[in-house]
């Protein structure tokens, strides 16, 4: 199994610019972030799953665990595998009658699940290295925009341009809404 990363939701943003969502993962042992794209609704069952609220039916996430619960399946872990043209991978990691199983699932709804089945998420080393950020790294080396050069738009701004972009635009100390996990 290649290298993988244990990470938990530092939290959950939206953004007052756009109706974009984003999951922020944060490396366990370290001050490492992967800012992670989701839908509003995705967002929504991630953030009801943090809070612990209790919903008088089954969202589908809560569904999909008591599929799980009932067909015996133990839930072991999810996984962030893969980053492939600004699209993220994932995994559910699942022993079914002794066996595990990999099935192939959008890392939001992976997430949504292991807050409710309260089990790890991995992120692997490759997506790490590529679309992770320091932020304290990250500020120091970046110069003010005076002294930055002017690039044209292309390919060697990089894939993950738009997720510098998006969180530049966050302000978390002027009214952005952030659900904290601590």
């Amino acid at each position: 199994m290649p290298e993988m990363i244990e990470v938990v939701i530092d939290s959950v943003r939206v953004s007052l610019m756009s109706p974009q969502r984003i999951v922020i993962l944060r490396q366990k042992d370290i001050e490492r972030y992967l800012p992670v794209w989701v839908g509003p609704y995705e967002a929504e069952a991630i953030t009801v799953a943090l809070q612990e609220v209790e919903m008088a039916r089954p969202l589908t996430h809560d569904l999909l665990k008591n599929v799980f619960t009932t067909f015996d399946a133990l839930l072991l872990r999810v996984e962030i595998v893969s980053l492939r043209d600004d699209i993220f991978y994932g995994n559910i990691v699942a022993e079914v009658d002794g066996k595990v199983v990999n099935i192939d699932a959008r890392p939001s709804d992976a997430i949504a699940l292991a807050v409710r089945a309260h089990v790890p998420i991995l992120v692997g080393g490759a997506v790490m290295e590529t679309a992770s950020i320091f932020p304290e790294r990250d500020m120091q080396e970046e110069p003010p925009p005076s002294a930055r050069p002017v690039k044209s738009a292309g390919a060697d701004e990089g894939r993950l341009s738009v997720f510098e972009d998006f969180l530049t635009k966050l302000d978390k100390d002027k009214g952005d809404k952030g659900i904290q996990k601590n």
